[in-house]
C-alpha cells in the first residue's frame, strides 16, 4: 500500500468518525470542536488530490471564522439542553432513513462517475501548473453566472441579517440617535438663579 492511499484512509476515518461525533456529542461546545476537527482532516485529503487552494480556504474560513464564530455564540447563548434533546429518538428513525439514502446517492455518483479511474488515468500536468489559477479561470469562464447567484445570495443574507438586528423589541431600549444629534445645550442644562436662604440657626 502507497503512503498516499494510507494516508488517505487514515483521514477519512478520522473524518467519518469526527462526523458522527458532530451529531452525537452532548455538549454543543464539543459538537463544534468536532466538526473543526472533521474540516481539518477534510483539509489534509484534499491535499492528498492535490487542491491546495481549497484546502487552505477550507481551514481559513471554516475553521478560522465560521467556527470561532460558532464556537462564541454557543458559548455565549445559555441553550437549555434538555428542552434540545426533547423528541430526538422520536425523529431518529427518519433521521437514518434520509442519512442513508444521501449516502447511498453519493455512493452511487462516485462509483458511475468514477468507479473505473485510477490514478495512472490522470493526465500529466507541466511544472508550471497552478491549481487556484486553473480554479480562478474556470471559475469565472464556465461557472461565472452560479458564482453571480451565489454572490447575490450571500449579499441577500447579510441584509437580512442586519434587519433583523435593527428590528425594534419591546424589552430593549435603545437610543434615538437622530434625536441625540438635534439635542442642543440649551436642552439639556437649564441655569436657574436662586436667591440664597440662610440657614436656620446660623448666626448671618
Amino acid at each position: 500500500m502507497q503512503a498516499t492511499t494510507f494516508l488517505f484512509y487514515v483521514f477519512a476515518a478520522i473524518t467519518v468518525f469526527a462526523a458522527l461525533r458532530v451529531i452525537t456529542a452532548r455538549n454543543p461546545v464539543h459538537s463544534a470542536l468536532f466538526l473543526v476537527l472533521t474540516f481539518v482532516s477534510t483539509a489534509c485529503i484534499w491535499m492528498l488530490l492535490k487542491a491546495e487552494f481549497l484546502a487552505i480556504v477550507l481551514v481559513l474560513v471554516y475553521v478560522g471564522a465560521v467556527m470561532v464564530l460558532f464556537l462564541f455564540v454557543v458559548m455565549m447563548l445559555d441553550i437549555n439542553l434538555d428542552i434540545v434533546r426533547q423528541g430526538f429518538w422520536r425523529s431518529l428513525p427518519v433521521a437514518l432513513f434520509v442519512g442513508v439514502l444521501i449516502v447511498l446517492e453519493l455512493a452511487a455518483v462516485l462509483i458511475l462517475n468514477f468507479g473505473g479511474i485510477s490514478a495512472a488515468d490522470a493526465p500529466a500536468l507541466p511544472a508550471d501548473y497552478s491549481n487556484t489559477e486553473a480554479l480562478g479561470a474556470l471559475l469565472y469562464t464556465d461557472y461565472v453566472l452560479a458564482f453571480e447567484v451565489a454572490a447575490v445570495i450571500l449579499l441577500v443574507a447579510i441584509v437580512a441579517a442586519i434587519a433583523l438586528t435593527l428590528r425594534r423589541r419591546k424589552d430593549v431600549r435603545y437610543t434615538d440617535l437622530w434625536a441625540a444629534v438635534r439635542t442642543r445645550a440649551a436642552d439639556r442644562v437649564r441655569l436657574v438663579k436662586m436667591p440664597a436662604q440662610p440657614r436656620a440657626g446660623s448666626k448671618e
